[in-house]
């Protein structure tokens, strides 16, 4: 990509003055002048590459350019006062905040990414958009993978769908959540993505008229009901289609909604409304229906799924959601950053999508051993979640294996710290054993009971297990 492209695109969506924009990029062509890249381009092919990343999702100024110049701290001799100095603090800060600390003070690699990684989101929980450019910095690593060493594949690979994809899926950029597990998936396991990628192209090849013909049977149907809306082809990513048959333990011909359409609209009645109008014209699967508007993943994604029999006898998943839904669908975070721009409808949902990571990021310095840091960080990226109702039928969504314990937490953290027992669906039931999703949950408590030391084994979330350390070790029963 030319400046002249990055430029154009950048005007597409901002008004912005470009010109910080022109000498960061003139700036890091010259950092990196002497350094090629493994396939032996030069270096700033990379820097470009990130910057079009981080413009594809409408970023603003700031975020560009400090997606250009991301390595400029870590890999020249510039010294950060000049840097500062040069782009102000708040371009200092995005770059100081995706560069690593040096692995050399650490006595193994394993500490070293933790460290890494506890630095990050502590740069993240002050300005969302580091990690941002990180993602993007790891998709176009993904992407020049071929060029790294066997063993460099699988370390990379390892580290994008155990801790960055889940990471951009948490975060709800769900677009570059697909992209950097299908490319792990390709080099973690090159045969099963071949043979699975095969199946899925002519499985696509083949289905291509069938989802164009119940396109056009839907749209009928919905222009009788004067809804506006737009309706959209999905195709599952490769990775999610492998993981499923796993779960499921079926061959891929069996794994049936990896055929799928969306239908895009103004409102959330309407998305409702659209829901009738599907079932009355398809038969809808039974148990496939799952209403995430009004119990949002904890991410935030909302959306109504369902799962209908086409006329052909193939099954097809449908997804309705609003536009405003679909974009934070596809870009996350990213979607609500361009409120920075003075833009309207400056997006009400971002402070409660920062306040998870701020108050985990607590929750996390809690932690001493570094291997411990990253299971919990691993823990509390997993989506696969269940909700639990509260005897007053509130809803709280936990992650999967989560038990009363971190149900009482999550609910308040003097309720967690004098639970003696609990119901579940108003029988007994063992402070450790997992919850299920739909149970009701009831925490039985006494006024001077206290949080025990084999209850951090008891645990899943990083929030109870940080609760309990705290009480702990104010009380002496446990070291630092």
């Amino acid at each position: 990509m030319e400046l002249d492209e990055l430029l154009a695109k950048f005007r597409e969506y901002s008004q912005q003055d470009t010109t910080v924009l022109e000498y960061a990029w003139n700036y890091s062509v010259e950092a990196h002048l002497e350094q090629k890249r493994a396939s032996g381009e030069m270096y700033f092919v990379h820097c470009a590459a990130v910057a079009e990343i981080l413009v594809g999702y409408k970023m603003d100024l700031e975020t560009v350019a400090a997606g250009l110049m991301h390595d400029v701290l870590e890999d020249t001799k510039i010294p950060h006062e000049t840097f500062r100095k040069e782009f102000g603090d708040e371009i200092y800060a995005l770059v100081a905040g995706v560069t690593k600390i040096e692995t050399l003070k650490f006595s193994s690699r394993d500490e070293a990414q933790a460290e890494n990684w506890r630095k990050m989101i502590l740069a993240t929980a002050k300005d969302i958009r580091v990690i941002v450019i990180k993602l993007a910095d790891r998709l176009h690593n993904m992407r020049t993978l071929n060029f790294l060493t066997r063993e460099k594949q699988l370390e990379i690979s390892h580290e994008t769908i155990s801790l960055y994809a889940p990471l951009a899926q948490r975060l709800g950029i769900f677009q570059l959540k697909s992209q950097l597990e299908d490319l792990s998936f390709k080099y973690l396991h090159p045969d099963e993505y071949q043979s699975l990628l095969a199946k899925v192209q002519l499985r696509y090849a083949m289905s291509e008229k069938l989802l164009e013909d119940f396109k056009t049977g839907l749209e009928k149907h919905i222009s009788g009901t004067q809804i506006p809306c737009r309706v959209l082809s999905r195709a599952k990513n490769i990775y999610s289609i492998y993981r499923k048959m796993l779960r499921q333990e079926k061959p891929f011909e069996e794994i049936q909604d990896a055929l799928g359409v969306r239908i895009i609209t103004d409102n959330v009645i309407n998305c409702y409304a659209l829901l009738g109008t599907v079932h009355s014209i398809f038969k809808p699967v039974a148990g496939s229906f799952t209403d995430y508007i009004a119990v949002p993943k904890m991410n935030l994604y909302q959306s109504l799924h369902t799962s209908v029999m086409a006329a052909s006898g193939e099954v097809i998943e449908i997804q309705i959601r609003t536009e405003e839904m679909h974009r934070t669908s596809e870009y996350g975070i990213a979607a609500h950053w361009r409120y920075k721009m003075g833009e309207k409808g400056a997006d009400r949902h971002l402070d409660e999508k920062l306040n998870w990571l701020r108050q985990w990021m607590e929750w996390l310095q809690d932690l001493s051993s570094p291997r411990e840091f990253i299971e919990s960080f691993k823990t509390d990226l997993e989506l696969d979640q269940i909700f639990i109702f509260t005897p007053k039928g509130d809803v709280k969504p936990l992650p999967v294996g989560a038990t009363p314990l971190d149900f009482a937490y999550i609910i308040h953290s003097d309720i967690g710290d004098t639970c003696i027992g609990a119901k579940v669906n108003n029988k007994m039931a063992r402070l450790d054993a997992p919850l299920k999703s739909g149970d009701l949950c009831e925490i039985i408590t006494r006024r001077n009971s206290a949080p025990k030391k084999d209850w951090l084994t008891s645990v899943k979330t990083a929030g109870a297990r940080s609760h309990i350390r705290k009480y702990l070790r104010e009380h002496g029963q446990l070291e630092d």
